[in-house]
């Protein structure tokens, strides 16, 4: 694991693969066949189930459990208390736990979920969308979309940097980095880069 750190609370059980420089905070359970990425944070009281995938650079907040089925790609971030589901019909007299009985749920590089978020399984979150906090994702989600509500609707765009967008005439640039962006056909495409540091 390189110069990562596990506290002494955790537990990393045998066979489970963690990247150089992976932060493992209080109380978490990583299981056995999960492999975590390089530069991940995965706070307090955090459980990550048998065969998930953990791309690089995730932070996963406190309170936060990433069921089998679940991907996630470099950069995402979940806030704390979110929820993940991984069965659509779960019932306790009619145990669904097999590795066949869960949903693929994706949710792509550098997308945000906010703060008690709940996300139905089966869905995909595309790369730089954001969660609003509280909202209930039961559908797809594009790339940069802004989500909210109950259930979760878009309404709105926002930028790799976080930021919303504005678009005017299908164009929008971002002003806190920079970037900009066309819309077109419900989706956004890059027009030019952040600017430099």
């Amino acid at each position: 694991m390189g110069n990562g750190y596990v506290h002494s609370t955790a537990v990393v059980d045998p066979g489970a693969q963690i990247g150089e420089g992976t932060k493992i905070w209080h109380f978490t359970h990583v299981s056995a066949t999960s492999v975590i990425g390089k530069r991940c944070s995965l706070g307090q009281n955090v459980y990550v189930a048998d065969r998930v995938t953990i791309g690089d650079g995730v932070k996963i907040q406190n309170n936060v459990s990433v069921y089998e089925g679940v991907i996630l790609e470099d950069e995402v971030f979940c806030g704390p208390s979110m929820v993940f589901t991984n069965v659509l019909t779960p019932r306790s007299a009619f145990p669904r736990n097999r590795s066949a009985d869960y949903r693929i749920t994706r949710v792509g590089r550098g997308a945000s979920i906010g703060a008690n978020a709940t996300v139905v399984c089966g869905v995909a979150i595309g790369e730089w969308a954001l969660v609003g906090a509280g909202a209930v994702v039961t559908r797809d989600v594009a790339p940069h979309a802004l989500v909210a509500g109950v259930p979760a609707r878009q309404i709105g765009w926002v930028c790799r940097c976080g930021q919303t967008l504005g678009f005017k005439a299908g164009l929008a640039g971002c002003g806190d980095c920079g970037r900009e962006y066309r819309l077109e056909q419900d989706r956004i495409a890059t027009l030019k880069e952040a600017n430099p540091a």
